[in-house]
C-alpha cells in the first residue's frame, strides 16, 4: 500500500491493530479526519474551492485530492471535503468567511463517519463479497468515488490507488461493515 494516499489524508490509524493482515488483503482502521459536508450551488463553487484550497470536482463519481485536502463529489450540488482532523475549525471558518452572502450548507460530520482501507490484490474480490459494483481499474480508476450499499449497510467507496480502496460507512454502521469484510477475507485463510 502506498504510504501517501489522497495527498497524505488517508492514513492507518496507528493507535489501531489492523483488522486484518494476509499477504493478499489487508484491512485497517483509518486515522481520523474533519469531515464537512458541502452543498452549494454552481456560482459558488469556485470561492468555496479557493478557500478550502482545492478545486471541488464537478464531475460525477469524481474526486480532487493535494496535501492534506479532499474533495468528493456526491452528487451534483454537494461534496464532502477532507482535512486533517486539527485543521476543521480553520477549514470551517475560511469556507464560511468565502461564502458569506452566498447560499450554502456547511456542515462539520466528522464524528458521523469511519473509514477503514482495504488494500492488496484481493480487494476487489472483497469488495464485490458485498457490492455488485465493477470495480475493474477501467471501470472505477484511481479517483473514483460513490455511495453504494455493502450488504445492508449504506457505505462510500473511494478508490485511492490501484490495489487501495477507502471504505466509509456510517460509525453505528462500521463494525458491521468491517466485521462483514473481515469474515468474507476469511475464506481467503481457507483456500
Amino acid at each position: 500500500m502506498s504510504d501517501v494516499l489522497a495527498g497524505g489524508l488517508i492514513t492507518p490509524d496507528a493507535g489501531e491493530t489492523p483488522l486484518l493482515s494476509l499477504s493478499s488483503l489487508s484491512i485497517l482502521k483509518a486515522a481520523p479526519l474533519a469531515r464537512l459536508s458541502f452543498r452549494a450551488r454552481e456560482a459558488s463553487l469556485g470561492a468555496a474551492g479557493t478557500a478550502f484550497g482545492l478545486d471541488l470536482p464537478v464531475a460525477p463519481l469524481s474526486s480532487n485530492s493535494a496535501e492534506k485536502r479532499a474533495a468528493l463529489w456526491m452528487g451534483p450540488d454537494e461534496w464532502t471535503l477532507l482535512a486533517p482532523e486539527d485543521e476543521l475549525q480553520a477549514v470551517f471558518d475560511a469556507i464560511e468567511s468565502a461564502l458569506s452572502g452566498h447560499p450554502h450548507a456547511l456542515v462539520d460530520v466528522s464524528d458521523r463517519s469511519e473509514t477503514v482501507i482495504v488494500s492488496g490484490e484481493q480487494a476487489v474480490w472483497l469488495l464485490n463479497t458485498g457490492i455488485f459494483i465493477d470495480f475493474s481499474l477501467e471501470e472505477f480508476p484511481v479517483g473514483t468515488v460513490t455511495r453504494t450499499v455493502f450488504h445492508k449497510a449504506p457505505v462510500m467507496v473511494w478508490r485511492l490507488a490501484e490495489e487501495t480502496f477507502a471504505v466509509e460507512a456510517w460509525a453505528t454502521f462500521m463494525d458491521y461493515v468491517s466485521g462483514l469484510l473481515v469474515q468474507s477475507a476469511k475464506e481467503l485463510e481457507a483456500a
